[in-house]
């Protein structure tokens, strides 16, 4: 007879039954398969479900199936949980090793909040306007490096590059002015052709879940290089990404409108109803609270970012990633990076009593964010963190 228990889920859990974030994970001594997380538990899906294609290290082959699977799967995790489950598929999410959730073909970083943009454009061109003209017309984005993007708690080494200097002439050296971005990711589940284009109505058929990203830059670095061919060793370093994919399925309650677009985008770009996610994110600066960005205020909606970078024909594949840029609002507390928090550098932030600007050594940034659920709680993204570790020699 198999041992079965029945998984006790506190009230104010952000990972109750209408959530069922997917991740990977290894039990101590085990194998890394797929599982997904209630409350304090993670459940490995392999042996709840007697299904093989759990049995794998990465999400991969799941998310190629489709959106009718995820259906399948999710309307029978949400049976199995509110009943007895087998003891051998429980494990405490304290006791795993959690590992980056999908291998991740291709990886494209987006600048879709117009508050960021407008406050980098103040920053960076102070005698100019602070958006470009192209950028009420489409969805700013640039290729990132997949190779470099890391699970949540992975430690970040401080990166090295060339830095401008007064002189004119470069110097080289670990960057001075490391910076953060609070970003939210989306996770490609069924891919597309090379040549085909995904159109925004068709979102919900391509796209499987969301994590939380932190895209760390190097902003001095990325000052002196990415002009003008747009961003490289200043962002190249490292991303770091949530162990835990939330699905589009627990987000139906956070749906929202656009805040509004001006001028209406051209045809391909135009959606039914825009919408964007009720999302409230917090960044926590070695254990403090600095900003709580809040991304229903983005200007450019997920469906959009997704038809922008196909319309000209490129594929996607499942586990593909792409992030929406730097999550800000309008007040100084909602600014989702350093650059905009410190305005620059010449406004500190206070950070457990002291002045702080731009990252040091032994720092640690934390974000998370909660989101309204189906059962009238919120629900939680997991969190993204890393800790800055000196420059390599």
């Amino acid at each position: 007879m198999t041992d079965t228990l029945r998984i006790e889920v506190a009230e104010d859990s952000l990972f109750g039954p209408g959530n069922l974030p997917y991740g990977v994970f290894a039990p101590s001594g085990g194998d890394f398969r797929v599982g997904v997380r209630l409350g304090d538990a993670v459940l490995d899906l392999a042996a709840l479900l007697e299904d093989s294609t759990f049995a794998a290290p990465t999400l991969n082959a799941f998310l190629a199936q489709g959106p009718a699977r995820w259906r399948e799967v999710r309307d029978r995790l949400r049976e199995r949980v509110e009943g007895e489950i087998p003891t051998a598929a429980v494990h405490s999410v304290h006791s795993v090793r959690l590992r980056l959730p999908v291998e991740i073909g291709d990886y494209v970083d987006f600048y879709a909040s117009i508050d960021h943009a407008s406050n980098l454009g103040r920053l960076l061109r102070p005698d100019s306007e602070p958006l470009l003209p192209n950028w009420r017309h489409l969805p700013v984005g640039y290729h990132g490096r997949s190779g470099t993007v890391v699970v949540s708690g992975t430690d970040i080494a401080r990166p090295t590059g060339q830095r401008r200097t007064p002189s004119g002439t470069p110097d080289f050296g670990p960057t001075k002015r490391l910076d953060i971005e609070a970003e939210l990711g989306f996770v490609v589940g069924a891919g597309s052709e090379l040549g085909e284009r995904i159109g925004t109505a068709e979102f919900a058929e391509h796209v499987f879940g969301v994590a939380l990203i932190n895209d760390w830059s190097a902003r001095d670095i990325q000052g002196w290089e990415y002009q003008p061919l747009g961003p490289f060793l200043g962002k190249s370093f490292a991303t770091s990404m949530s162990a835990w994919i939330t699905p589009l399925a627990a987000l139906e309650q956070a749906r929202v409108p656009l805040p509004g677009q001006e001028p209406e985008p051209l045809p391909y770009l135009r959606e039914r109803e825009s919408w964007g996610l009720d999302l409230d994110l917090a960044v926590h600066w070695n254990g403090e609270l600095v900003a709580r960005p809040p991304y229903r205020r983005m200007y450019w909606s997920p469906a959009q970012m997704l038809a922008h970078m196909t319309v000209n024909g490129a594929s996607t594949r499942p586990g593909d990633l792409y992030a929406s840029g730097t999550i800000s609002g309008p007040e100084r507390d909602q600014r989702g990076s350093f650059m905009e928090l410190s305005w620059g550098g010449s406004e500190p932030v206070a950070v457990n009593g002291e002045k702080r600007t731009f990252l040091e050594d032994g720092d640690e940034v934390v974000i998370t964010a909660t989101a309204p659920g189906s059962d009238g709680r919120r629900i939680g993204l997991g969190e993204v963190g890393g800790r800055i570790l000196p420059a390599r020699n």
